[in-house]
This record gives structure tokens, C-alpha cells and sequence, in this order.
């Protein structure tokens, strides 16, 4: 068939109608209604769609999309106090730059014929992510956290033959949403109360709930609400008492400074690779990972790719392959697997690889050690001001902590908003996830934050709520 001149849009071809009946008679059909005969009447729209005229070109469709987009004010024009899962910061230019090569960026899923250091740039990745957390398994990255944390209960599911989850509170409520929606049928999700004064786990609590069906217990350090949960070695063994599995999501720029969940007992450690080298965007640029120990019972279990090195049949000689591959959905298993695992976010888990690569121990320290000191910094300087408290909680943090603006006066949501006069986008407003904690924002702040930023931060709530 031969597809002649259009001028309606000429990146959609089937807009022309002298195309679309060219295509149409080329199938055996008179008009696109035939397309949809089994669709019944009475389900049919029969009346004309409520949309804008039609763009004549390709100018006129990007000129109006920019303009739309230039209405919405980034992290580039105003200082960003936001984290909440995902986070600002410094991305290398090398990150970008190895992440949009042909050879990365076009292959699908770095098959032999279009393989060009790919497997080897996702074994590279895993041995990486596997040395920051002290563990010897790493998966190719699948969507991002909480898909990670729902793959990880179920994996411990299927190796205890359980069907409960103990979770920790203080998790944030959309990724518990999302847990509980991967999770159902087969693993009841339950919750564990936490203490209201520090924000740790109320173990009395766990070992009240924990039982012969529990197949996890999940917490996350640092915690969604920032700080650390210093009753790791407690937690595992209340959970290993009852033959359950450890399960503990963590955010793997805390790891330059703090013990890796494996020091005191995790099973399986999950978490988002977003902080390491990934720029915030809104739908996107999230990359969950999930570790385990060299151990069949917990490697045959893991739905998505695994790669591992082995010796070529030329001595000297190494190549890089899949391990296991017939485990998975889109190996030999197929509609049998255990989970459906599609497209993963392997591009992700490379940018992740050349960000730690580039960083290096030392470099992953000093970055956890800048983080906690400007947190410090801010959590003091809030804290000097009248009726806010810098830190709801009595705990030590990481990058994120809640600020208590429940004396104020005033709500988070009025605050941001004057916030954001001054050029300056304020703390997530926590009154509809965590009501108990009232007028309370969870605040981020990372390497990418100044001095200034943080001391003008407090300036404009000095101003706002004096």
C-alpha cells in the first residue's frame, strides 16, 4: 500500500482521510465504526467529543504545549524543601550523559543482538548497589519503591508459605496504598502502632500482632517520616523468633553514614535508587531495588532479571548473562510465574551505577555527612523560632524531619502558600496523611541546599507566622 501526501497532521498519518480510507479498504472495511461492531449500542458515544481544533502542524502543536509548560515553576527557580519519596539532588553531568547513549537508551531489553555492554553495565549496576548494602544479590530495577517493597512481601510470602505482612505506621500511606493493592489476593497487609513521642516501632505492639502466619515484618530506615529506627537488632529478632522474614526499605544515600540494614538482620533490603544520579520528575525517574543473600531460597523467588559473570570458552575470556532466567514471567514460565514483572527501569539502575561509581565509599560519605549536618543546621534554626517546634519527633534523622507548626496559629497548608510568595516551595503538609500529628510538613534537605537557602527558609517563616 502506498501512503500518499497528507496535510492534516502529518506525524499521524491516519488523520488524512483519503489515507484513512486507502488503510480502511486495505483491510476489507468501509468506515473505523467497523472496527468496533462487537461493541455494543448502547455503550457508544454518538456525539462529537468537547475538544479543541485540530493543530496544522507539528510548530503550532510544541509552541502551545511550551506554553502550557511554562506556567509550571521548578526547583530551578524556586528552593525546594520537598522530598516525601522523591528527592533533590546533585545529578553529575556524566549520569545524563552515559544514560542517553543509543546503545543504553534504545535497547529494549539488551537481548544478543543489540546488546552492547549492556549486561555488563546491569551486573556492573547490581555488584555496585550490593557493596553499598553488604548483600550479594541485586535485581535489574523494577518501577520504584513501592513496587520493590510489594515484591519483596511477596517473595517472603512464597519462601515462609505465609499470608500476612506486619508494616510499620509510619509508612508513607501511597506506598502502603500500593503494597496493599500488589499484595491482595494472597498477603494480608496489617499495621504496627508507633511511638507518638520518637516515631519508633512500638515493639509490644509487633510481638502482640506477630503470629505462625506471618510471613514479613517491614519497616524503613531512615523512616518515611525521617528518622532512624535504632531497634533494628530487636525488630529481627522478634521476627526470626516466629520464622518470619526481615524485610527493611531504606534510602541508599543514608547508606555512606549509617549501618546497612543487613548489619543488624535484614532478609531482603529494598528500596529507590531515584537519589543516585536521577533528576525529580513528575510521573517518572522513580527505580525500585531489591537485595537479598546468595541463598537459592530467596534467589529462585526474585520475578525480575538477575545478571551474573561467568567464563566464555576462550580462556581469559568473561561474559555476562541472565541467572536463572527461566524463573521469571517472560522466561520459560511465562502465565505460570510467579509474578508478571514487564518492562523494568534498567536504564535507571545503569545511571544508578555510573553515580556510584563515580562517588566511590568516600565519596557516599561525605555526602550522607553533608546531608545530616545542613538537616541539623535547619532542624536548630527552625527550632529558635516562636511556637515552632524543628523536629516533631525526638529522634535522630537523616535528610528528612517533621516540623510541628501546631502553636503557630496557622496551618502548613496557609503557610506553604506564603511560602511560595517568597519564592520558596515549603514541607509536604502531613494533616491528611498523619492527623494525629495536627499542623505538621515533612522537610528535605540535601547536599543541594546552601546556607542562605535554609537561613532564608527561616527568615520567611520568621515572617510569616510573627
Amino acid at each position: 500500500m502506498t501512503i500518499r501526501g497528507f496535510k492534516n497532521h502529518p506525524y499521524i498519518p491516519n488523520s488524512n482521510l483519503e489515507v484513512q480510507q486507502e488503510m480502511l479498504r486495505e483491510i476489507g472495511l468501509e468506515s473505523l465504526d467497523d472496527l468496533h461492531v462487537e461493541i455494543p449500542e448502547e455503550l457508544k458515544l454518538k456525539k462529537a467529543l468537547n475538544l479543541p481544533k485540530a493543530f496544522e502542524s507539528e510548530y503550532e502543536l510544541k509552541r502551545s504545549i511550551n506554553k502550557i509548560m511554562n506556567k509550571n515553576i521548578s526547583s530551578n527557580e524556586y528552593i525546594n524543601f520537598l522530598g516525601a519519596g522523591c528527592w533533590q539532588h546533585y545529578v553529575p553531568a556524566v549520569c545524563d550523559e552515559i544514560n542517553s547513549r543509543a546503545e543504553f537508551l534504545t535497547g529494549y531489553a539488551g537481548e544478543p543482538y543489540n546488546d552492547h555492554g549492556r549486561f555488563q553495565t546491569l551486573f556492573e549496576y547490581e555488584s555496585l548497589v550490593a557493596e553499598l548494602l553488604d548483600m550479594d544479590v541485586v535485581n535489574v530495577p523494577t518501577f520504584d519503591w513501592a513496587q520493590a517493597a510489594a515484591t519483596s512481601l511477596r517473595m517472603a510470602s512464597r519462601i515462609t508459605r505465609r499470608s500476612e505482612a506486619l508494616v510499620v505506621g509510619t509508612i508513607c500511606p501511597d506506598r502502603l496504598m500500593i503494597i496493599q493493592n500488589y499484595c491482595d489476593p494472597g498477603v494480608e497487609i496489617k499495621l504496627i502502632n508507633f511511638n507518638k513521642e520518637t516515631g519508633r516501632m512500638d515493639l509490644e505492639d509487633l510481638k502482640k500482632n506477630i503470629s505462625n502466619n506471618t510471613a514479613a515484618v517491614y519497616f524503613e530506615n531512615p523512616s518515611y517520616l525521617g528518622f532512624l529506627e535504632d531497634q533494628g537488632e530487636e525488630i529481627s529478632k522478634i521476627t526470626h523468633d516466629k520464622g518470619a522474614i526481615l524485610v527493611v526499605g531504606v534510602d541508599p544515600t543514608s547508606l555512606g553514614v549509617l549501618a546497612p540494614p543487613s548489619h543488624y538482620g535484614a532478609d531482603i533490603i529494598c528500596g529507590d535508587l531515584q537519589p543516585l544520579g536521577m533528576h525529580m520528575n513528575y510521573g517518572g525517574n522513580q527505580s525500585g531495588f531489591i537485595s537479598t543473600k546468595d541463598e537459592e531460597r530467596f534467589v529462585m523467588e526474585f520475578p525480575s532479571r538477575l545478571f551474573g559473570i561467568a567464563p566464555t570458552i576462550k580462556e581469559g575470556e568473561y561474559g555476562f548473562g541472565d541467572i536463572a532466567y527461566e524463573r521469571t514471567s517472560f522466561g520459560n514460565l511465562r502465565e505460570k510465574g510467579k509474578e508478571y514483572v514487564g518492562t523494568q527501569t534498567a536504564l535507571l539502575g545503569i545511571t544508578a551505577g555510573v553515580y556510584l561509581s563515580l562517588m566511590g565509599p568516600k565519596g557516599m560519605y561525605e555526602l550522607g555527612e553533608n546531608i545530616v549536618q545542613k538537616s541539623l543546621y535547619a532542624i536548630e534554626e527552625l527550632s529558635k523560632l516562636k511556637s515552632v517546634k524543628g523536629s516533631r519527633f525526638n529522634n535522630i534523622g537523616f535528610k528528612e524531619f517533621v516540623v510541628d507548626f501546631n502553636d503557630t496559629g496557622k496551618t502548613v497548608e496557609e503557610i506553604n502558600e506564603e511560602l511560595l510568595v517568597k519564592g520558596i516551595f515549603g514541607g509536604k503538609d502531613l494533616s491528611e496523611e498523619f492527623p494525629e500529628l495536627g499542623q505538621c510538613a515533612l522537610y528535605c534537605v540535601t547536599e543541594i541546599h546552601l546556607k542562605k537557602d535554609i537561613d532564608n527558609l527561616v527568615k520567611a517563616i520568621r515572617e510569616i507566622i510573627e
